[in-house]
């Protein structure tokens, strides 16, 4: 039944680029109501960062035209170049045939075009500081760096992404733990740097980092055990995690085998 398909419940993007203009490479991906999460992401030999988000954002409203998606959903994105021309220049670039206000043509007009054509009606983007500890963010400027560096990342595309893996064109060390390990690591390693700096997370931060679906948690209400760390509310909808001093916490019944 159509009630039954997830909905899309977030979406991030970025781009890298070394040099600017140099190789880049962008990254995105969509978090569904079901808990799974689809990514994607590509490279070019020649290009520059601002071309890089415009094509990661381009490829999520290409995706997001055609799912179903929480009334609430917005594409969160690091780059205010792309918001700003996005929701605020654009008007005017057309009005003066793609002329900036000191009458120079405007840069990346093709993505821009592309953009424009592709603009889902009730969709806004939302600015997230870069490198600030937020998952999506973090997972979309890894998967972008990788491909900027001529690596092959390993996308997602139903099950929770993870840290990215990261593949050369060389064969990998035969002693690299499994893929399923390196992730669990990952967000271990983001739930400690989240408790020592007290930071507030969420209930959909929190469900991407606990790899549980929202129904869960919102059933919640008092604190509760994740592994090592006690989860607490914190006022206004939020979570925070406290790292047991004895390390000795337990996997929630609910939780995935695998972490």
């Amino acid at each position: 039944m159509a009630s039954d398909t997830p909905k899309v419940v977030a979406a991030a993007c970025d781009g890298a680029c070394s040099g600017n203009p140099g190789p880049g490479g962008w990254g995105c991906l969509l978090r569904f109501s079901d808990g799974s999460v689809r990514e994607f992401g590509g490279a070019e030999a020649n290009t520059t960062n601002n071309r890089m988000e415009l094509t990661a954002a381009l490829t999520l409203l290409e995706q997001l035209a055609v799912l179903p998606r929480d009334p609430s959903l917005s594409i969160r994105t690091d780059s205010k170049y792309l918001i700003d021309g996005f929701s605020k220049w654009i008007n005017g670039w057309k009005r003066k045939g793609w002329r900036t206000a000191s009458g120079s043509p405007v840069l990346n007009r093709d993505l821009w075009e592309a953009l424009d054509a592709a603009r889902v009606q009730g969709l806004p983007l939302t600015y997230v500081k870069g490198h600030s500890g937020d998952p999506d963010n973090d997972r979309c400027d890894a998967i972008a760096v990788a491909f900027s560096k001529g690596q092959i990342p390993k996308l997602a595309q139903g099950e929770y992404g993870g840290l990215m893996v990261s593949e050369s064109a060389a064969p990998a060390p035969v002693d690299l733990a499994p893929q399923g390990l390196q992730q669990l690591l990952s967000r271990l390693e983001l739930a400690d740097r989240l408790a020592q700096g007290g930071y507030g997370l969420s209930l959909l931060e929190l469900a991407q980092l606990v790899e549980m679906p929202l129904k869960t948690l919102e059933a919640r209400e008092g604190p509760w055990q994740w592994r090592d760390w006690e989860v607490t509310p914190a006022g206004d909808g939020r979570w925070q995690l406290r790292r047991e001093a004895s390390g000795s916490g337990q996997v929630q019944a609910e939780e995935r085998q695998d972490g």
